[in-house]
């Protein structure tokens, strides 16, 4: 995290063009590779290499494995879910594409994203659409994800409409397509409310909620501040945070009983 918030609009900036902070370590990073480069070459049996095949990697000498928290326990989260859940068909909005392409190995899947998925695989079709217009009937989907995509519906980041209402617009289209009985896993940034325009907004988990209202919360999961995971927890729990992620496990009530 940035030290002040001047020092991260600053770095929000200027990474969009170069990264400060992955320029410095790679400076840093020369000093080992080179003498890496050296050694290997006087290694008995060692390949022969010249400089066009160079390629140096200069930033994964570490002592932890660096994970984006977010989206590392999001996936973990709702992939778990879908297991318990057992559904026969499940449909995916705009989540990250590893989490479709492990999904799709478990449940035949749908996979609809503002941009076309040009990666073809057994137990996944993919489509193009919109979160403001989904293509399917009312309440036609008993088992729904959209991890991570919400927050970002009317910022233009995507080329979609700039629309101020555009996460509460795509929570009721989740809300029109999810069957009685049915099962929406959902994701989004939670914290104190605000925009950073153009990447995101941050909502309350109360006021996700709220967007939900018509639907039971079987779950509320996240990811704090720190990047620490925490399995049900209240719904003021990662109400504090700057920058949180909230998993939402909603359930439609099944009218049909």
């Amino acid at each position: 995290m940035m030290a002040s918030p001047l020092l991260r609009t600053m770095y929000n900036w200027s990474s969009q063009f170069v990264d400060p902070l992955r320029f410095v370590r790679g400076i840093q990073g020369l000093d080992w590779y080179v003498r890496d480069c050296r050694a290997y070459r006087r290694i008995p049996g060692a390949e022969q290499f010249g400089w066009r095949d160079l390629e140096p990697a200069l930033h994964e000498r570490s002592v932890t494995h660096g994970i984006d928290s977010h989206y590392f326990y999001a996936n973990a989260w709702a992939i778990r879910r879908v297991i318990a859940t057992s559904p026969r068909r499940h449909v995916d909005i705009a989540s990250q594409s590893v989490f479709v392409s492990l999904a799709s190995a478990i449940v035949p899947m749908i996979y609809l994203d503002y941009r076309l998925l040009s990666a073809p695989l057994s137990g996944m079709r993919s489509i193009v659409g919109t979160l403001l217009a989904l293509p399917f009937r009312n309440g036609s989907i008993d088992s729904l994800t959209c991890l991570h995509v919400a927050e970002h519906v009317g910022l233009g980041r995507y080329g979609d409409p700039l629309d101020p209402l555009g996460t509460r617009k795509a929570t009721a289209e989740l809300r029109r397509v999810l069957a009685p009985g049915g099962n929406l896993l959902f994701a989004v940034p939670v914290g104190r409310e605000r925009v950073a325009f153009n990447a995101h907004r941050i909502h309350a988990p109360a006021t996700i909620i709220d967007y939900f209202r018509d639907l039971e919360l079987v779950e509320l999961s996240g990811v704090d501040d720190a990047g620490h995971y925490q399995e049900r927890v209240a719904s003021g729990a990662l109400a504090d945070n700057r920058y949180g992620c909230g998993f939402f496990w909603f359930r439609k009530s099944d009218t049909r009983d």
